[in-house]
C-alpha cells in the first residue's frame, strides 16, 4: 500500500496539505460526532506523514496540533467575542493563543522521538506511543492542565472496544491503546516489509481490541441496590443576560418554579442557578427553595457562589439544602470547586491580564479554590460525589472522593460557549468519568448538555440544548472500584511508561 502513496505524499505540495486536512478532521472523532474509528486512521497518517520526511517532524508536529487544537477549540473565540464583549482585535490572537501553546506538546513528543535509533518497529511501534501519553499527560498537568483533546476521548462511546482501557488505567490509558492502534496499523499495512514482519502488529492489534473490550464488558463494580428518581434542572439562562441585576429576581423565580413541578428524589440545579452570593440572598430565599423541595419529597442540591468562610474571597460552590435550617445558614453542606479555569474564575499574571478582563464583561473571575478531597454529600441514601464544570476533564483528582461516593454529579454552565461544540466535548469527558469510576454520573447544566449516564460511559437520557426543561430519569447507587481507582491515579501508568522511555533511551543507538 505504501509504497504506492509514499512517492506522492512526501512531496511537499501534497505533504503540508495533507497534514492539515488530517488535523483538521480530528474534531469528527470527538462528541457530537462520535467517529472513534477515525481517530486511529488520522494518528496513523499523521505517523506516516512524518516518516516520510523526518527532518520535518517537529514542525510538522507542531503544525497538526495547531490545526486540531484550533479547529477543536474554535468556541474559544465565542466566550471571548461573543459573550464576553472582547473586541476581535484581541479575541482573534487570544483564541490562537491556547491552541499555540498546547501543540508544544506534540511537537516535543516528536523532537523526544526523533532522539531515538531505533528498530522502526520498536522507535514508530513502542516509542512514540509511549512518548505520545507521556507529553499528553504533562499537557493535563502543566500550568493547571488541559486535557481537552486528548486521543483517549475520541474512543469514549460504547461502540469503541478501546473505551475499555479507562476502567484499567483512565483516560491516559485509552490514549495510550488509540496510539498503539494508529502505530500498530501503520507497520500492519506497510507493503514493502514482507508479510511476516507485519504479521506481528496484526496480531499485537487483534490483543490490543480483545483487552480492551474484554475490560470493556466486565463490572469491576456493583450496584448496592438503592435505586431513585433524578431531575436535573436546565433553566437556558442566556450568558449575557445571566448578572444583570434585573434578571436575578426572574431566575431565581424560574429554578423555584421548577422545582415545584417535580417530586424526583434528587434534584440538582446547574452551575451559578442563583445569580447572587449565598450570603447576599434575602434570608428567606432559601428557606423557601428547601420548603418547596421537603414538600415534594426531595433532596435539593444548588449550584451558587459564596463568599469563604473568612470573607476574604468568594468560592463556586454547590450547597445541600436537605435538612436545610433556616437559624443556622452557616452549616449547610457544601462542595466547592478546587480546579480553578485559568482567565476564567481567576487571572493568571494579572499585572498582564487585568487590562484584557476590563473589556469584558466577565464577572466573579478571581474564584478561590476549595480544597481537596471534600466529602461528598449525602441526598437522600445517595453519597454523591460533585464536581463542577472544569473539573469534569481531571479524572485523578475525583478518584479519592468517588472511593467514598455512590453516585456521581457534575454542574455546568457552558453558556459561555454558546451552541458550540464545547458542551458536546465535556459530556465526552463525564462519560470518560463515569467509565474509569464505575458509577453513574448525573449531569446539571445551564444549557446543555444535560444528561444522565451509565457506569458504562453510556447516555441513558439526555435533555435538548437550549431549552428550558427538567431531565428526569432513574439511577442506581454504585460501589466498589475499578482497577483506575485501585491505583489511585495515573501515576502508576506513567510511571511505567518513563521506565520504558529510559530503557529506550539507553538503547537509543541500537539499529536493526
Amino acid at each position: 500500500m505504501f509504497p504506492k502513496l509514499d512517492k506522492y505524499w512526501q512531496h511537499p505540495s501534497l505533504y503540508w496539505p495533507l497534514l492539515i486536512l488530517f488535523a483538521a478532521a480530528t474534531p469528527f472523532t470527538f462528541a457530537p460526532y462520535y467517529h472513534f474509528w477515525l481517530m486511529p486512521l488520522i494518528f496513523g497518517a499523521f505517523v506516516r506523514l512524518i516518516e516520510l520526511r523526518p527532518r520535518f517532524a517537529v514542525s510538522s508536529a507542531y503544525l497538526f496540533a495547531l490545526t486540531a487544537y484550533s479547529t477543536q477549540f474554535y468556541w474559544i473565540h465565542t466566550a471571548l467575542h461573543d459573550i464576553s464583549g472582547l473586541p476581535n482585535l484581541y479575541a482573534v490572537p487570544l483564541t490562537f493563543l491556547l491552541p499555540a501553546y498546547l501543540a508544544l506538546y506534540p511537537a516535543l513528543c516528536f523532537w523526544l522521538w526523533k532522539k531515538f535509533t531505533l528498530p522502526r518497529s520498536i522507535k514508530t511501534g513502542l516509542a512514540l506511543p509511549v512518548l505520545w501519553t507521556l507529553t499528553e499527560f504533562a499537557r493535563e498537568h502543566l500550568l493547571t492542565g488541559f486535557g481537552w483533546g486528548a486521543l483517549g476521548y475520541s474512543q469514549i462511546v460504547s461502540d469503541s472496544p478501546l473505551a475499555g482501557f479507562a476502567s484499567l488505567g483512565g483516560i491516559h490509558m485509552v490514549t495510550l491503546a488509540t496510539a498503539f492502534l494508529g502505530t500498530w496499523l501503520v507497520l500492519a499495512s506497510d507493503g514493502s516489509i514482507p508479510p511476516r514482519k507485519r504479521l506481528f502488529p496484526i496480531i499485537l492489534i487483534a490483543i490490543l481490541i480483545t483487552v480492551g473490550y474484554t475490560a470493556q464488558q466486565t463490572d469491576f463494580t456493583r450496584p448496592d441496590g438503592s435505586t431513585r428518581t433524578v431531575a436535573l434542572l436546565q433553566g437556558n439562562v442566556v450568558q449575557t443576560l445571566k448578572w444583570r441585576e434585573d434578571q436575578v429576581i426572574p431566575t431565581i423565580q424560574k429554578y423555584y418554579e421548577q422545582v415545584g413541578k417535580t417530586t424526583a428524589d434528587i434534584v440538582i440545579m446547574p452551575e451559578t442557578a442563583i445569580p447572587v452570593m449565598r450570603q447576599n440572598l434575602p434570608e428567606n430565599i432559601l428557606a423557601q427553595f428547601a420548603e418547596q423541595a421537603q414538600n415534594n419529597g426531595s433532596a435539593l442540591a444548588v449550584g451558587i457562589s459564596q463568599y469563604t468562610s473568612d470573607g476574604s474571597g468568594y468560592e463556586n460552590a454547590v450547597i445541600n439544602l436537605t435538612g436545610y435550617q433556616e437559624n443556622n445558614p452557616n452549616g449547610i453542606p457544601y462542595y466547592a470547586k478546587n480546579h480553578l479555569v485559568p482567565f476564567g474564575e481567576y487571572k493568571p499574571l494579572p499585572f498582564l491580564t487585568t487590562p484584557l478582563y476590563k473589556m469584558m464583561d466577565m464577572p466573579l473571575s478571581d474564584f478561590r479554590k476549595g480544597g481537596d478531597n471534600q466529602p461528598t454529600l449525602q441526598m437522600k441514601d445517595q453519597k454523591v460525589a460533585f464536581n463542577i464544570c472544569y473539573e469534569d476533564g481531571f479524572g485523578d483528582e475525583l478518584i479519592t472522593t468517588a472511593k467514598d461516593s455512590t453516585l456521581l454529579a457534575n454542574i455546568s454552565n457552558m453558556a459561555w460557549y454558546g451552541k458550540s461544540n464545547a458542551m458536546y466535548q465535556q459530556l465526552q469527558q463525564s462519560q470518560a468519568r463515569a467509565m474509569e469510576l464505575g458509577r453513574y454520573m448525573v449531569r446539571a447544566t445551564n444549557t446543555g448538555a444535560t444528561a444522565i449516564i451509565s457506569p458504562k460511559g453510556n447516555i441513558i437520557a439526555q435533555a435538548q440544548p437550549d431549552t428550558e426543561t427538567i431531565l428526569e430519569g432513574h439511577i442506581k447507587g454504585y460501589t466498589g472500584e475499578t482497577p483506575y481507582m485501585k491505583a489511585g491515579s495515573s501515576w502508576p501508568l506513567i510511571g511505567i511508561l518513563t521506565l520504558i522511555t529510559l530503557i529506550l533511551f539507553i538503547f537509543r543507538n541500537k539499529k536493526s
